[in-house]
């Protein structure tokens, strides 16, 4: 961590950044420049060459999170590294926690089998496109699902198009045939093989995935897990998740009771049955499951996403394994590791006080409106008003906006938004999208450069 870090701010940031800063306790000397804006978010790459006073004297200098500036054409030109702080003040501490190394959530062991349900009933391009949609979210490999009863001719092509475009693929079927055939084509994988069916895995090279031969016991798992080890088969154990109040807490039982029978064993969780049966938001479910995974060294899991209340589960999965990944390598709860999981509600909602933000607004000289959720409520203030309000309808009236139609439509919709995030306890931010985590794709944005003008002042505009 640098010794010496330089913060650039605005008027209006200052005097709050110079108090975080004092109260922080953060382990490094610090100074703070006011670059000539009002508003730290209007300050630009142009604005910081021409105003930041040389020679720098510091390790590092901080923008703020909203400041679009290209921070390696900064570096280069002023010859101290740059760096993009967070989007709040508040959040300072917690961005210099863990010894100032930030968060690393690249890394990850629990590899995601994403399976394609009834596959055989699909067409090659047909499943080729949901192989590309799983392969983006995260999955490693691709489980073609088949169903009893059903023909699947066209297996090979759909091993060979999968793999085709990049994706390890694994077989999940009852019928022996179908599972010899796709061994053959190249699946890497075969699921639910028992020590009946281990033959499958010698004559065509894939790694079994074993199940007991009964549900609910593990001694025919144990047995067929022996039995691979003796022939040099490297195999994967799942004893099966069974859904809540058919046999879940034995289910769990079953996995920790493998894991110290078999310290060292590849073993694999279905998550299915409860993210699919369960009718709950499934990123706290994943999340738990794959806490699970963390403690117990499951480094396989078998995803399901049939279910529209599970359409992200995936994305949740990937999530979940490189949080769980990072706490356990830090010794530490899975807390701290950004929003990923965190769709309906925010750890720390709301970055300012009400008293923190009549203090803002105080300060403020034009009359451009400015939108703050705080504890108890909606603010909405310029030079001329302060208003709070819990309901965002009610505000209408006090804004004078009736003859500007552009102008009614912008606020209009912000105010909503905000009042979504106060009462679901969400960050707010004026003219940025509500962060849904992994439940929703978040948009791509350009920090070198200001935003273009949106629909609405482009609307007045003209």
């Amino acid at each position: 961590m640098a010794d010496r870090i330089l913060f650039l701010t605005g008027h209006l940031a200052r005097p709050r950044l110079e108090k975080i800063l004092a109260d922080g306790a953060l382990g490094f000397e610090w100074s703070v420049i006011d670059v000539g804006v009002k508003v730290a978010a209007l300050m630009t790459e142009a604005i910081i060459l021409r105003r930041l006073p040389r020679p720098i004297d510091a390790d590092q200098v901080m923008i703020p999170g909203r400041c679009r500036a290209d921070l390696q054409r900064l570096t280069t030109e002023l010859g101290v590294p740059f760096v993009r702080g967070p989007d709040e003040l508040q959040d300072l501490p917690g961005f210099f926690g863990r010894n100032g190394r930030g968060v690393d959530l690249s890394r990850y062991d629990i590899r995601i089998f994403a399976e394609i349900v009834d596959a055989s009933a699909l067409d090659v391009d047909t499943i080729i496109a949901r192989a590309a949609s799983m392969r983006a979210a995260g999955a490693d490999v691709v489980d073609l699902g088949c169903l009893p009863d059903t023909p699947f001719p066209h297996l090979e092509d759909a091993i060979r198009a999968v793999r085709g475009i990049g994706c390890d693929v694994s077989v999940d079927s009852a019928n022996i045939e179908e599972l010899r055939r796709g061994g053959k084509a190249g699946a890497r994988f075969l699921l639910s093989l028992t020590d009946a069916t281990l033959d499958l895995a010698s004559e065509t090279g894939a790694v079994p995935v074993l199940v007991p031969d009964h549900h609910g016991e593990l001694d025919s798992l144990l047995r067929a897990a022996e039995a691979a080890d003796k022939r040099g088969i490297s195999a994967i154990l799942d004893p099966v998740l069974d859904p809540i109040h058919f046999g879940f807490m034995n289910s769990l039982g079953r996995y920790v009771a493998l894991r110290r029978r078999l310290p060292a064993a590849e073993m694999l969780m279905g998550t299915g049955n409860l993210t699919e049966l369960t009718d709950t938001d499934s990123v706290g479910v994943t999340a738990a499951l794959l806490g699970i995974c963390s403690e117990l060294f499951i480094r396989n899991v078998l995803v399901v996403q049939v279910s529209p209340h599970t359409r992200r589960t995936i994305q949740e999965h990937d999530a979940a394994r490189r949080i769980m990944f990072a706490a356990r390598t830090d010794a530490s709860l899975p807390k701290g590791y950004g929003s990923a999981l965190l769709a309906l509600h925010d750890r720390k909602p709301f970055p300012s006080s009400p008293t923190e933000i009549a203090e803002l607004a105080s300060h403020v000289k034009d009359a451009n409106f400015r939108i703050e959720v705080a504890e108890d409520g909606i603010h909405v203030f310029n030079r001329k008003i302060h208003r709070v309000a819990q309901n965002a309808m009610a505000l209408f009236t006090e804004l004078d906006v009736e003859r500007d139609g552009p102008h009614a439509f912008y606020l209009g919709t912000e105010l909503m938004k905000a009042e979504i995030a106060w009462r679901l306890g969400k960050r707010y931010a004026q003219d940025s999208p509500l962060d849904w985590g992994c439940a929703a794709d978040r948009f791509d944005e350009d920090l070198t450069r200001l935003a273009e003008p949106g629909h609405t002042l482009r609307a007045r505009k003209r």
